[in-house]
């Protein structure tokens, strides 16, 4: 049982120390633990954190290595380059004994380049283990931070710099074990496909997406390994390490008012603004049904077994036959469990007016949704249509095919579970729905398994992906190197 304790009242509140999205939310997920300063004494179960390592392996001063180069690489799609660091990746696995033709750098436009490179295996008629990670970062404003953020700093047992959380980290990991594969003579029995791409986090050249129109043939495998999920320490303990199957569906959705207008010195109560203030009311307390998938109904079982008190209670009421009212309303409060119940909606932007002594003749809400893998887009829209009825006008910003993120895997959860019981015994292993996105959508969509795991634990009280200063624990890191060797091994065999 975790209780986070709020000692400068002497109360505890029960808050849940699981909750990954992809890692650039998980701040998020358990803002309140940060806020609380502290935990409790007393953690069951939880295994406690080394601050340092030394001296390093030669298989961790590889990943270091690697790992500096990659961050030292600016990536942003602004003004960095992927191919580059791709290309320096290439150039390992090659002085690693790669074949040349095991080893592609596929890029759809210049600074965009996805590296694909195999190390194969023995049964050629066995689907492949893909290792997925983006190469690319999210912007940085070098001003506001402490360091520069495309330096590779060690300090007091963190890692500093852009992308050393957020992805190249298992990027780094993922090359590193590789190579050690391959310097051990290892042949799988499955071929090892490792799948370095471009604008993830944003850009016109997803290397995901292109990848899988322009070549699907080497994008297939049984099982991918994936940002999505991870490790969550609080106060220095391994608490929980998430496996994330499911993820949420973007959408963004304009709400639009209309009005004839006219001089502002002559209102009238047919106002857009009016109208449009209205429809906020009507989204503001709505509240989408609860609807828990397999993967949820998984995560809370596995949650409350961490939990007692209220929210060991209201854990086990929303998996009642129906939920319980009272366990809905106490965990609709907590915007993580939340956003695992149902589908949300929220206001994000407004535009309206053309002048300010003139009457608006049209209003725009963009409202973004993060939607059910259950659902679909159409019912969505014509749900918010319904509710705002004749006084608003729903329609799509953009909108794609329903893909469904979800991933049902019960034997590689097995493994990872086997597997992750070797590095930190009696740590759970907790399936989780992502609210964020991850291009595990685009494979999920096709029928591609992913698991989003990676066994590198973050502080949620300092997770600062996408932030300023974004840092790793040193002992994270090379934790996280090990789990994810033994988990490629034992799922490629």
């Amino acid at each position: 049982m975790i209780d986070i304790c709020m000692r400068n009242s002497q109360k505890c509140s029960y808050m849940s120390p699981v909750g990954s999205m992809s890692r650039s939310f998980r701040i998020v997920t358990l803002l309140a633990i940060a806020l609380s300063l502290s935990a409790c004494d007393e953690m069951a179960g939880g295994a406690k954190l080394v601050q340092v390592v030394d001296p390093l392996d030669e298989h961790q001063a590889l990943a270091r290595d690697i790992f500096r180069e990659l961050v030292e690489i600016n990536t942003t799609d602004s003004v960095g380059d992927n191919t580059v660091a791709t290309e320096a990746v290439a150039r390992r696995l090659l002085d690693a004994g790669f074949a040349e033709d095991d080893v592609e750098v596929l890029a759809p436009a210049p600074r965009k380049g996805n590296l694909v490179a195999r190390l194969q295996g023995s049964d050629p008629d066995a689907e492949p283990l893909m290792l997925l990670a983006h190469l690319d970062v999210v912007e940085a404003d070098v001003d506001a931070w402490e360091r520069d953020p495309f330096d590779f700093i060690e300090e007091d047992g963190y890692f500093y710099g852009r992308g050393v959380s957020d992805d190249k980290d298992e990027a780094a990991i993922h090359v590193a074990n590789l190579i050690r594969l391959k310097n051990a003579s290892y042949t799988p029995s499955r071929d090892i496909v490792l799948v370095l791409t471009a604008d993830e986090e944003g850009g016109e050249y997803n290397g995901v997406q292109w990848l899988l129109e322009t070549h699907p043939e080497k994008m297939r495998a049984k099982y991918v390994l994936s940002e999505g999920g991870g490790g969550v320490l609080i106060g220095g303990q391994h608490v929980v390490n998430e496996v994330q199957l499911a993820e949420k569906q973007y959408e963004t959705l304009l709400i639009e008012t209309d009005s004839k207008g006219g001089h502002s010195s002559m209102p009238s109560s047919e106002n857009s603004i009016y109208a449009l203030l209205d429809a906020v009311g009507i989204l503001r307390n709505y509240e989408f049904p609860v609807t828990l998938n397999p993967v949820t109904r998984e995560f809370f079982r596995r949650s409350s077994e961490l939990h007692s008190g209220p929210l060991r209670d209201a854990m086990e009421g929303i998996l009642q036959e129906p939920p319980d009212p009272k366990s809905v309303e106490f965990l609709s409060e907590m915007p993580f469990y939340n956003a695992s119940m149902r589908t949300t909606c929220v206001p994000t932007m407004i535009q309206g007016g053309h002048a300010e002594n003139a009457l608006p003749q049209r209003v725009t809400l963009t409202v973004n949704c993060r939607f059910l893998p259950t659902e679909s887009r159409e019912d969505l829209r014509e749900r918010l249509q319904s509710m705002l009825g004749d006084g608003a006008t729903v329609r799509w910003k953009s909108s794609d095919d329903d893909p469904s993120s979800f991933t049902e895997a019960p034997d590689a959860m097995a493994v990872i579970e086997r597997v992750s019981q070797t590095v930190w015994p009696n740590v759970p292993v907790v399936p989780i729905m992502g609210p964020g996105g991850t291009d595990g959508r685009f494979l999920r969509d096709i029928d591609i398994p992913v698991l989003g795991v990676n066994g590198i634990f973050i502080d949620v009280e300092d997770d600062r992906a996408h932030a300023k200063n974004e840092r790793l624990r040193v002992r994270s890191f090379y934790d996280g190197q090990e789990f994810l060797y033994r988990l490629t091994k034992a799922l490629s065999e």
